[in-house]
C-alpha cells in the first residue's frame, strides 16, 4: 500500500531542455508565420508599446520584463526582415551611442548601415537608400546637438519615433588605471565625465576623437592610454573595465529621433514636433510662444538654433504634448502658421521612457 502511495505522490518527470527548446523553436517559427505578426514592427512606436505591455502582463518569472522584450524586439525584428528587410542609417563606427540606439529600437536582424556624418544619416534617408535613420537630438547634460538640429534646417525629414537612451560611460584600457597617461573620447563624452576625471585622473591628458569607437580601438594599442565609451566597445576591443558609469549626472541621457517611415496614430500619449521661422520683428517670438497655452498645450522641449545665412537670426523647435490629429494640436499649428514665415511639422509619436 505505501508503495501505491508514493508512486501516486510521485512528481511528473520535467521535459528535457532538448525538448523545451524544440518546443520554443518551434512556438517562434509559428508566431513568425502568423498573418497578424506581419503588421508587428519594432520601428512602430505604437505597435511596439502595444506588444510590451501585452508580454508584461503575461510574465510571471522569474525571467525580467528587460530580457523578454530583448528577445521580443530580436524576435519581431527577424521577423519583418524574412518579409521586408528595414535599411536603418546611424553615425558610426559600430558600438557607437548611435548604434547602440538602432539596436535598442530595431533590433540585431535589422540592416544596420553606419555612415560618416549625422547629414549622411539625413541623405541616406531623403534618397531612399535607407528607410529610416537614427539621429542624437538633445543630450540631458550637454543639451542640443547642434548637427541634427543643422540637418533639419537644412533638409527637413519624418520624425516618426523617439529612442531615450540612458548613457553610461565606461573607463576602458588594457594597463592598470594607475598607469593611465591619456584618456580619449569623443568632446561630449569628455565633457559628461569632466568632474570625474578632475577628481580620479588629474595628471591624464584629455585626446578628442572622432567617436567613442576609435578612443577604444586606440586604447586596444596603447596600455597607457584609456578610453571613454560603452560598454559593449570595450567588450569588442577586448578592454578592461577600469571604471564604470563615470558620468558626472547619474540621469545622463541622450533622445535619439527616428526620421523616415510613417508617422505612427495617436496612442494617446503621444508628441508632436515643430520647426518654424520668426519675423525679425519686436514680440513676434512671445506671440508665437503664447498660442501653445492658449490651446491648452504643454511643451516638453523648446530650442532656438541661429540661421547660417542670417545672423541674429533663429529658427525654433519646439515639443508639445499631443498627436497632430488632435484638434487642439491643428488648431495651434495653424494659428502658428499664420504668424511665422517658415512651418515645418516635422512629426508626432508616441512618448517612450528610458
Amino acid at each position: 500500500m505505501s508503495g501505491a502511495r508514493n508512486s501516486g505522490s510521485a512528481r511528473p518527470k520535467p521535459p528535457s531542455l532538448a525538448a523545451l527548446d524544440r518546443q520554443i523553436v518551434d512556438l517562434l517559427n509559428t508566431r513568425a508565420a502568423h498573418p497578424q505578426a506581419r503588421r508587428d514592427d519594432v520601428a512602430d512606436a505604437a505597435k511596439w508599446d502595444t506588444i510590451r505591455r501585452r508580454i508584461a502582463r503575461a510574465n510571471r518569472g522569474p525571467l525580467s520584463g528587460a530580457t523578454l522584450e530583448a528577445i521580443y524586439r530580436e524576435l519581431i525584428s527577424g521577423t519583418r526582415q524574412a518579409q521586408r528587410p528595414a535599411q536603418v542609417a546611424f553615425l558610426g563606427p559600430l558600438y557607437s551611442y548611435s548604434h547602440l540606439a538602432a539596436l535598442r529600437r530595431f533590433g540585431q536582424s535589422a540592416q544596420l548601415v553606419p555612415v560618416q556624418s549625422i547629414a549622411s544619416v539625413f541623405e541616406e534617408v531623403r534618397s531612399g537608400n535607407c528607410g529610416y535613420g537614427i539621429v542624437p537630438l538633445a543630450n540631458s547634460t550637454d543639451g542640443r546637438i547642434a548637427d541634427t538640429l543643422d540637418s533639419f534646417a537644412r533638409q527637413p525629414v519624418r520624425i516618426s519615433g523617439e529612442v531615450p537612451l540612458p548613457i553610461h560611460h565606461y573607463l576602458l584600457g588594457k594597463g592598470p588605471r594607475q598607469d593611465v597617461k591619456v584618456v580619449c573620447s569623443k568632446p561630449q563624452a569628455l565633457s559628461q565625465c569632466r568632474q570625474w576625471l578632475v577628481e580620479h585622473l588629474p595628471q591624464a591628458v584629455l585626446k578628442e576623437t572622432a567617436s567613442t569607437t576609435e578612443a577604444a580601438e586606440l586604447a586596444a594599442g596603447d596600455p597607457a592610454v584609456a578610453a571613454i565609451a560603452s560598454r559593449e566597445a570595450g567588450v569588442h576591443y577586448g578592454l578592461d573595465v577600469l571604471a564604470r558609469h563615470i558620468e558626472d549626472r547619474s540621469e545622463n541621457v541622450t533622445r535619439f529621433a527616428v526620421i523616415g517611415g510613417e508617422l505612427p496614430p495617436p496612442s494617446g500619449r503621444d508628441k508632436t514636433a515643430l520647426m518654424f521661422e520668426l519675423a525679425h520683428a519686436v514680440g513676434a517670438l512671445a506671440d508665437a510662444m503664447a498660442l501653445f497655452p492658449e490651446f491648452g498645450l504643454n511643451l516638453t522641449w523648446v530650442e532656438s538654433f541661429p540661421l547660417r545665412e542670417t545672423p541674429n537670426e533663429y529658427l525654433f523647435f519646439v515639443e508639445l504634448e499631443g498627436h497632430l490629429e488632435d484638434r487642439a494640436v491643428q488648431q495651434a499649428v495653424e494659428a502658428l502658421r499664420n504668424k511665422t514665415t517658415r512651418l515645418e511639422v516635422l512629426g508626432c509619436y508616441p512618448v517612450m521612457n528610458a
